[in-house]
């Protein structure tokens, strides 16, 4: 069972007038958790309260709402809620938002294209997990329209992108902070969870700006997510892919967070890829050695990305301009259309599924 008692991934809904609150889902209802835990830190509507508990109350609270479930179906009876009957929110308050760049064939795919008589990878880029800052203001939930975004296309040329495109990426939510100049510590006693990524970029926009400082606003227009953050535990772990150089000390794993999940990208109903993430080059956990590594703080609600995820095949790419190698490969739609990048009135759905766990969706129409 996708939703079953192996997920239970986290969101913040509301019904009809209520204020929002937060709840797990469990097959098509939400589990009202201020009314069945009798915990008022599920009432603020956001999960970053109780994700600033720390790793120790996640888990007891995991395991409670399990045996809620499974023993006490008519304690939590009343609180289940159809999911029909529910609106979901943005699922926490984002602090930061960092956007990494770990797949070395959406890396090698856009060197090839941008830089053809050079090699695909810049020097550095097998060597630490190359990122950037992103904008936290423009994080929205699942279903919030997409604007196409204006701006400078060349040398005194200004206007709505003609290259918008989409970047399936996953999404790590940090629960418990850390000091300024202290280094995080265990990835799992730091990260909470995982959530669904459409990072919306201007490719046109983007290719004029992004030297010598790297994107811009090109990107930070819009980032979509989903509304369900799933449990670190329930996700299953395999051994990340070997790297060539070995890391420095700092960035050298000490535990399993290779993940196998199975993303699936649809354009108007078709699915037009399914992108691995077990074949990423550098893991999450290495992501936050990186990212904290010169003393920069983690805080309760911080989001960063793991860049777009592609595969080794032509149909695994996690983004159009991979997709239609940048325009000139269109991609045929059942309609008859075709598209090579976005178009208005399209709409663009990113799913996931780790094994019988799904992950959800995040899903997103332009206009």
């Amino acid at each position: 069972m996708s939703w079953g008692l192996d997920n239970l991934p986290y969101g913040v809904f509301s019904r009809g007038g209520e204020p929002p609150r937060v709840g797990v889902r469990y097959g098509e209802h939400i589990l009202d958790l201020t009314a069945s835990l009798h915990d008022e830190v599920f009432a603020t509507g956001s999960l970053n309260p109780f994700m600033a508990r720390g790793s120790t109350a996640w888990r007891e609270t995991r395991a409670l709402i399990q045996t809620k479930l499974r023993d006490d179906r008519s304690v939590t009876q009343e609180h289940l809620i159809p999911l029909d009957q529910v609106r979901l929110h943005l699922p926490f308050e984002v602090a930061d938002y960092v956007d990494f760049y770990c797949s070395l064939e959406h890396a090698s795919n856009l060197g090839r294209m941008f830089r053809p008589d050079e090699e695909p990878l810049k020097p550095n880029w097998r060597h630490l997990p190359v990122g950037y800052h992103g904008r936290a203001g423009t994080v929205v939930v699942s279903g919030t329209p997409v604007t196409r975004p204006h701006g400078q296309r060349g040398a005194g040329v200004f206007g709505p992108s003609a290259k918008l495109d989409i970047e399936a990426e996953l999404g790590f939510v940090i629960g418990t902070p850390t000091a300024l100049g202290e280094r995080a510590g265990s990835f799992e006693d730091h990260v909470f969870g995982v959530t669904l990524v459409n990072d919306w970029s201007a490719r046109d926009i983007q290719a004029w700006e992004y030297v010598p400082l790297g994107p811009f606003l090109g990107k930070s227009f819009a980032t979509s997510v989903s509304p369900w953050v799933t449990p670190l535990a329930a996700l299953p772990r395999v051994p990340g892919r070997e790297q060539d150089p070995e890391p420095l000390d700092y960035l050298r794993r000490s535990a399993d967070w290779g993940l196998d999940i199975e993303f699936e990208v649809t354009l108007n109903g078709d699915v037009v890829s399914r992108p691995p993430y077990s074949g990423m080059y550098w893991t999450p956990d290495q992501m936050l050695a990186h990212l904290t590594v010169n003393g920069a703080s983690l805080r309760t609600g911080d989001l960063f990305a793991s860049g777009t995820v592609s595969g080794a095949q032509p149909g695994q790419r996690g983004s159009l301009i991979e997709l239609t190698w940048n325009g000139t490969e269109p991609i045929k739609l059942s309609s008859g259309e075709t598209r090579t990048f976005l178009e208005n009135g399209d709409t663009v759905t990113i799913s996931a599924r780790a094994g019988d766990i799904s992950l959800g969706e995040v899903t997103g129409t332009v206009q």
